[in-house]
């Protein structure tokens, strides 16, 4: 198996674990029973359980802005808003650790600590910097970063309870993230399209 293979199918086992388990209660040697590798392969790729922690947080950072990608043809208010919360559902039932590893687990050192907080933030940084850019006004400037606080507290609540409730379809999902979002979401494109409407005559 390629290296960038089986870095990832460890990376997979342990994301599983920390889920369940949290920080504190997953050992290396479980990661590799879970990975069907023995533990020095483990060490191959991460240098210690904590290096390994932190790529996982790392990757979630890192996959943020992609959720905002491939929409700039996007101006109705209903169809941008489903566009972001359907990729952004999609992402949620693939990488349910990234959830539970930020907002249910509490073990970790001041580093681990630093990281939850430094990627909880770029979330809300992503947020208001996409609400910001498409807006022309019609939100004011005082209200974007509270928006952006108010959706991503409320859809980290949506995803934890879906990873509770995984019977529920994820359509059911989605409408609901659509009426409660379209509000904030919606605006930034309404007035985007009005401003290029604006340009055109």
């Amino acid at each position: 198996m390629p290296g960038d293979e089986r870095r990832e199918l460890i990376a997979r086992a342990a994301g599983r674990l920390f889920a369940e388990r949290g920080y504190a209660g997953t050992r290396l040697e479980d990661v590799a029973a879970a990975a069907r590798v023995t533990k020095p392969i483990v060490y191959r790729h991460f240098e210690s359980k904590k290096a390994l922690y932190l790529a996982l947080l790392s990757k979630h950072e890192n996959d943020l802005p992609g959720f905002f990608e491939g929409l700039d043809e996007l101006d109705e208010p209903d169809a941008l808003a489903r566009a972001i919360l359907e990729g952004w559902l999609d992402y949620v039932h693939e990488n349910q650790h990234a959830w539970l590893m930020l907002f249910r687990d509490g073990s970790g050192d001041e580093d681990i600590q630093a990281v939850r907080r430094r990627v909880s933030l770029r979330a809300r940084e992503v947020l208001a910097s996409f609400i910001a850019q498409r807006s022309t006004g019609d939100i004011p400037e005082d209200q974007i970063y509270p928006t952006a606080e108010l959706l991503v507290s409320g859809l980290a609540g949506l995803a934890l309870w879906w990873i509770d409730n995984p019977e529920v379809p994820k359509p059911v999902l989605v409408e609901t993230a659509v009426r409660m979002s379209e509000p904030a979401l919606g605006r930034a494109a309404s007035a985007r399209g009005s401003e290029q409407g604006g340009e055109l005559a």
